[in-house]
């Protein structure tokens, strides 16, 4: 394993935290004023994008780039500490092209999408004219097991025929976003094998038939650009918009959720990078039993156990990039899994030590905090549940245990 920068890498580092530094925090009161409003920043985030691009912190996620397509080609590994710099400012990505869901919609479309898919879709995104989104959770079933999934994509002559309903589809309210890839079953027949009954579909927003029928907040929290309740009564597109090939829904999902994972989880680690700084300021300022909260045991305490937990989170992330790189994403689906676990809990676990500090100044809008810790609980959930990615990494381990079965006992006997 080297998870060694070279010159290169680190210069790309700093100037992603000068960007940031300079550009996004200061129009972050700003941002947050009019999303409060219920209105997308857009006055905001497209200056910023047209300086990111301009700047060469573009499409940075995305390691197939061709030569004919904006952006910076990295790795899984060069992209991570990028995506920890930006993850401090929970809209920032969008500025560098960075942001879920389009990344994973633009790794599915740089990797199956038609010619024709290609140009109408994959180079808008690319250039940052247009957002996405991905309909796949539904209300009315298990999404951690996604084979539940009842949207039915039936084919009738040249066109496909889309009914069911999904939700939490993030930026579907987005004012640039064009179309969702919707996941469903395609294969309704009963001798079809569980993970080749699904296909994915490229709908287009205005279509007929398609309701935007509310948006969600998340733990009270309304993110402007919504996650979404999704209606489709007979929405029909042309079978030129599915996604690879048909009944391969479940192989462009496991394509689309590796380096998606990397994201998120190096985004978190940013952010509790943040709550650390805030609690070791607050911890040196406030006063409590005549003296300053940095000198009471257990304020230290939760200081140490943050960082030591959250520097061991970080390098697990780096070694499944790493690995994703240097074997492909198959390679690491244990190790992806065993990221998500991590990450998510060690979000919850660091910003409630941090509000902790705070008091009762942590649970309002005053810092990011409270925010951020709500974020933290959703992502237990996001991206498949905790207890879905326990058992992938039980599994593998019950694995190897059955390949060496009795061997290590009898070597104490």
């Amino acid at each position: 394993m080297e998870f060694g920068f070279s010159p290169d890498d680190l210069q790309l580092q700093e100037r992603m935290r000068e960007f940031m530094q300079r550009f996004v925090l200061p129009a972050n009161r700003d941002w947050l004023r009019l999303a409060e409003r219920g209105a997308y920043p857009s006055a905001i985030v497209e200056p910023l994008k047209a300086q990111a691009r301009e700047a060469g912190l573009w499409n940075l996620f995305l390691p197939g780039l061709r030569d004919d397509e904006p952006g910076t080609r990295l790795g899984n590994l060069q992209y991570a500490p990028l995506a920890e710099i930006m993850g401090r400012i929970p809209w920032a990505a969008e500025v560098f092209n960075c942001n879920a869901p389009d990344t994973g919609n633009m790794e599915l479309l740089h990797l199956f999408a038609t010619g024709a898919q290609r140009e109408r879709w994959l180079l808008p995104l690319l250039r940052g004219e247009m957002r996405s989104c991905f309909a796949m959770t539904e209300p009315d079933a298990a999404s951690s097991d996604a084979t539940n999934i009842a949207t039915t994509i039936r084919r009738v002559g040249d066109e496909y025929v889309i009914n069911g309903r999904k939700w939490f589809t993030t930026g579907a309210k987005h004012p640039l976003c064009r179309f969702a890839i919707v996941m469903g079953v395609s294969d309704e027949g009963a001798e079809a094998a569980r993970h080749e009954r699904h296909s994915m579909v490229i709908v287009p927003l205005d279509t007929p038939g398609l309701t935007l029928v509310r948006d969600l907040p998340i733990m009270n929290h309304h993110s402007p650009e919504g996650h979404c309740e999704l209606l489709f009564r007979d929405v029909r597109v042309p079978v030129a918009n599915v996604l690879g090939e048909e009944g391969r829904g479940f192989a462009l999902a496991q394509a689309r959720l590796g380096p998606g994972r990397v994201h998120h989880c190096m985004r978190t680690i940013g952010q509790c990078e943040l709550a650390i700084e805030l609690m070791c300021e607050r911890a040196l300022e406030r006063r409590a039993f005549g003296k300053a909260l940095a000198e009471q045991a257990n304020v230290q305490d939760w200081i140490a156990e943050s960082r030591v937990e959250v520097d061991q989170a970080r390098l697990l992330v780096l070694r499944a990039a790493w690995l994703m790189d240097a074997q492909g994403n198959k390679a690491a689906q244990v190790d992806v899994s065993a990221i998500k676990l991590v990450s998510a809990r060690l979000q919850v676990r660091v910003l409630d030590r941090a509000m902790q500090v705070f008091g009762a100044m942590g649970l309002t809008a005053d810092t990011p905090l409270a925010f951020l810790w709500t974020w933290g609980r959703a992502f237990r959930f996001v991206d498949g549940p905790d207890e879905v990615h326990l058992r992938t990494v039980a599994r593998a381990e019950l694995a190897k245990a059955k390949a060496n079965r009795g061997a290590t006992l009898a070597y104490y006997a």
